[in-house]
């Protein structure tokens, strides 16, 4: 059975603007996923239905066994659905960090011996067990963010979901969360959905959702996905930077290969082309 499952979800603010039309999908545990979309398509309201904090206006979500339709079921989805979103300023309440990641376990009536083993255990997936004692105003985005991810890791959730959580860092900022997301999937089996706009964050995912007009457009692997190359664009993406550049190298009429979307393939094939001139 997926560890969640969404069939026919269909959502709109005020009964009004549809967001979410019709929506069906199935993510596994430990899968990683991207979705991705223009602005306005509907990606961040999805995250938001994942874990209830809007009610889909028809169809259902499933999380491990707990469906979003029972009220009741609210409290036991939470635990296993958590969400890091844009600006971590947003999810940092309190003075100390340790303080902060102790704050979810604590509303959900931990014992404090526990807690404190939480704690230990959600710095040290981060990499941030010497910022224990420091003040989460005195850290970089990067960091304020790993801090954020690590109080939702506290709660010990099964699906970790990223709303756009990289878009206000710069790129070590970035890079230090998006190790922390990928050792997280590999290591400890959390389940990933990850909601962004940087299409070089899309490699990491082993399927990638495109959303258009609060529907699912495009699913498949990123191959599969930024093999539609004129698909993607037509859609208001763009493609990973390596792909943009064996495109244009093709376009130049350099004997290329095609399909290329990783950095990895890029060296790869200018090696090989330096070797033949």
């Amino acid at each position: 059975m997926p560890l969640l499952k969404a069939e026919n979800v269909s959502f709109s603010y005020d009964k009004k603007i549809s967001v979410i039309k019709d929506v069906s999908l199935s993510i596994e545990e430990g899968e990683y996923i991207a979705v991705v979309g223009r602005n306005g398509s509907g990606k961040s309201t999805l995250a938001k239905l994942f874990n209830g904090l809007v009610k889909a206006d028809a169809g259902e979500i499933v999380v491990d066994g707990f469906s979003l339709n029972d009220k009741k079921s609210l409290f036991e989805v939470r635990k296993r659905v958590g969400v890091v979103f844009q600006n971590p300023d947003n999810q940092l309440i309190a003075s100390i960090v340790e303080d902060d990641i102790a704050f979810g376990p604590e509303n959900l009536g931990v014992p404090r011996k526990e807690i404190g083993e939480r704690i230990e255990f959600a710095l040290s997936a981060v990499g941030m067990e010497k910022f224990r004692k420091s003040s989460p105003t005195r850290l970089s985005g990067g960091q304020k963010q790993r801090i954020a991810i690590a109080g939702v890791l506290a709660l010990q959730p099964k699906i970790l979901v990223l709303d756009e959580s990289t878009a206000m860092l710069d790129p070590q900022g970035r890079k230090e969360v998006l190790e922390v997301v990928k050792k997280l999937n590999k290591e400890q089996n959390v389940t990933v959905i990850t909601i962004t706009h940087y299409m070089d964050e899309v490699l990491n995912a082993d399927r990638v959702i495109v959303l258009d007009g609060g529907q699912i457009a495009m699913q498949g692997t990123p191959i599969e996905i930024f093999n539609h190359k004129e698909e993607i664009k037509a859609l208001g993406l763009e493609l990973p930077l390596s792909a943009v550049i064996a495109e244009k190298l093709i376009e130049q009429g350099v004997d290329f290969p095609s399909g290329i979307i990783t950095d990895e393939q890029l060296v790869e094939a200018l090696c090989a082309l330096k070797q033949r001139i």
